[in-house]
């Protein structure tokens, strides 16, 4: 008997056929019996038609968190097309079961493309928040750091794929992180450079404030946009200050990441300058400035906001 899974594979994977949402959404929740047939059918897909059914399903993962498509995501973890199994990585986003970390670990250690390798070391940075957090057993814990710090000192790999580990690995308050942080700070790789600082943010250590502060008045905008991101993630009002002054920065994209860093902070002087913002000759700024302080309020006063 054909199951209706079968049936909804056969007409997905049809050239010339529309991504029904309506068709997609049948394949959310699949018991093993139909995994089975969904398996079967998935190999007579050609790769375009693959990339595609799965770039739609994590869409409308993160449009319905009703929808799970979890099962399917794994398995084409497994696919032998290179983007599809990146996609299928960032579907797996919200998936948190610590049976995904040897999965993502094979793949970044082994996988033959950059672009999953990249993928692959950015989800377990999930695992890594969770493991300062207490949330993940000892051994998962060791297997994660392990794999992320080899991935950042194999010089092997693609400095973009070390970016990414270096980046998950923030989080985690272990002197040979805090040490790769700065290595890569002090590198002659610009790449690397920005990520260090963006990881200086995640590692929520004040320590690296100065050089911060240092950094937000660097001729790079790139280099002032993740200085003012970090600064906003350690939440110190030392910065505050500062941060008002790159508020009128030349680049839009800093002046943004700027206001919200004052919103994260939140002290009487970044609302204030958060509330002048509301008067900004910069739309994007204006929007920005409303939105952040409309957070800041919620958080002081959850109910604020419920009707």
């Amino acid at each position: 008997m054909t199951l209706p899974v079968e049936k909804t594979i056969i007409e997905l994977g049809k050239k010339n056929k529309s991504l029904l949402n309506s068709r997609l959404v049948e394949l959310s929740n699949l018991t093993p019996e139909e995994m089975e047939v969904f398996q079967s059918s998935w190999t007579a897909i050609k790769p375009e038609r693959r990339r595609q059914i799965v770039v739609r399903l994590v869409e409308l993962a993160e449009d319905n968190l009703e929808l799970n498509f979890d099962a399917i995501f794994r398995h084409c973890l497994k696919d032998r097309d290179d983007e599809v199994r990146s996609r299928a990585i960032e579907g797996l986003w919200e998936n948190e079961e610590a049976s995904l970390i040897d999965p993502l670990i094979g793949l970044l250690e082994q996988d033959g493309s950059e672009r999953v390798q990249e993928a692959a070391a950015i989800a377990l940075g999930k695992f890594a928040m969770l493991a300062e957090h207490k949330k993940l057993r000892e051994t998962h814990v060791a297997r994660v750091q392990e794999a992320l710090l080899a991935a950042i000192d194999d010089k092997t790999k693609a400095v973009e794929v070390s970016r990414r580990a270096l980046e998950s690995a923030a989080p985690v308050s272990i002197p040979r992180v805090k040490e790769a942080i700065g290595e890569a700070y002090t590198s002659r790789n610009p790449g690397l450079k920005v990520s260090s600082i963006y990881a200086m943010g995640k590692s929520c250590d004040p320590t690296w404030l100065p050089v911060l502060l240092k950094e937000l008045s660097s001729a790079d905008a790139e280099i002032r946009y993740e200085a003012a991101g970090a600064c906003g993630e350690l939440e110190e009002e030392e910065a505050v200050p500062y941060l008002i002054t790159l508020v009128g920065d030349s680049d839009v994209d800093v002046q943004m990441s700027a206001v919200q860093a004052l919103g994260k902070i939140g002290n009487t002087q970044a609302r204030e300058c958060l509330k002048q913002c509301l008067e900004s000759a910069s739309e994007a700024v204006r929007r920005t400035a409303e939105q952040v302080l409309k957070e800041v309020d919620a958080v002081e006063d959850p109910l604020s906001f419920q009707l």
